[in-house]
């Protein structure tokens, strides 16, 4: 039986009439296919439903055909229930942020968060692997069908939020779930293929310049990575392409925690910080005023790069076992 956060979530979907949908900004996989599937499925029950990201949708998602239907602006439609999908906190919406904090009908907040505040007036928020973890119950308690197309979008947050489900949050529910979405028609090797082999030749050399800028602290206990803004501008690669750059150090032996930082702008950093379960990252990241979870999160730093080197690195210093 659905316990009773899907149960209210579920009833307020199955009532809604039109919805926009919002995901975070600089979507991933797990914001973009959450988002969708609720869009189609709600659809598909006769709804209207719009999926309203701030930024465009990467490329290298658009293998699967629903997310160019993703809409940059807010559509022109009389809402009855505004919904958030893989936000940890309402600013992650961006621009939207204050038109969901405003809204005087129903708000929904699904998401997997740990440092979620519960900001909707519905909240389903539950410590899984990936919000598409958690949609599958909620549309099944809706009624809502979960076709091939739903199946896929889901399977590409389930599988990109997961690491390919290599990542230490993996239960054995993450795996009945993907089984469900492989019972639907879900294809997990088109979704691995374009996330995980496919390339283009400037996120190639982006990485080789982000491998060659590694370097170790704390006895070799975290290492980090760095993309400058002069990285993305002379390969050609766009900031969406370092997803999964963190990845390579934490491989290391020894290594318990590493860092992505990608110069967004001249004295900004964005920070990605994976751990192999020593250190909760979702600590480090709240120290600067981002979250996530245990073993990823991110955050933003202000400030020159060797500053922010040593500020991250005293940061990870004072979690670290």
């Amino acid at each position: 039986m659905a316990d009773k956060a899907v149960q209210a979530v579920a009833e307020k979907l199955k009532n809604a009439t039109t919805a926009a949908i919002f995901c975070h900004v600089r979507p991933d996989g797990d914001a973009l296919g959450s988002g969708m599937a609720l869009c189609l499925a709600m659809r598909a029950a006769g709804k209207k439903a719009y999926l309203v990201c701030e930024e465009k949708v990467p490329e290298k998602f658009l293998f699967l055909p629903a997310l160019k239907k993703v809409c940059t602006g807010m559509p022109d439609a009389d809402f009855d229930i505004l919904i958030s999908v893989d936000c940890a906190e309402e600013s992650r919406m961006g621009a939207f942020a204050q038109e969901y904090a405003r809204f005087k009908g129903v708000t929904v907040n699904i998401d997997h968060h740990i440092s979620n505040t519960n900001y909707g007036m519905y909240n389903c928020v539950k410590e899984r692997t990936a919000t598409c973890e958690i949609l599958p119950e909620i549309l099944k308690e809706a009624g809502f069908e979960i076709n091939k197309e739903i199946a896929d979008l889901l399977m590409l947050g389930l599988v990109t939020d997961s690491g390919c489900f290599a990542h230490k949050d993996v239960t054995e529910n993450t795996f009945l779930v993907a089984a469900e979405l492989a019972k639907a028609g879900a294809d997990v090797s088109i979704v691995n293929y374009n996330m995980y082999a496919r390339q283009k030749k400037s996120r190639a050399l982006l990485y080789a310049r982000a491998m060659n800028s590694l370097r170790f602290a704390l006895s070799d206990a975290f290492a980090l990575v760095c993309v400058t803004a002069e990285d993305l501008s002379q390969t050609g690669a766009d900031q969406s392409m370092t997803e999964g750059f963190a990845d390579f150090p934490l491989s290391i032996d020894g290594v318990e925690v590493a860092a992505a930082l990608m110069e967004v702008k001249h004295g900004q950093f964005k920070i990605s910080l994976r751990s192999k379960g020593t250190v909760n990252v979702n600590k480090v990241a709240s120290v600067f005023g981002g979250g996530g979870h245990i073993l990823a999160s991110g955050c933003m730093i202000f400030g020159e790069y060797e500053e922010v080197v040593e500020r991250l690195t005293y940061a990870v210093y004072q979690y670290l076992t």
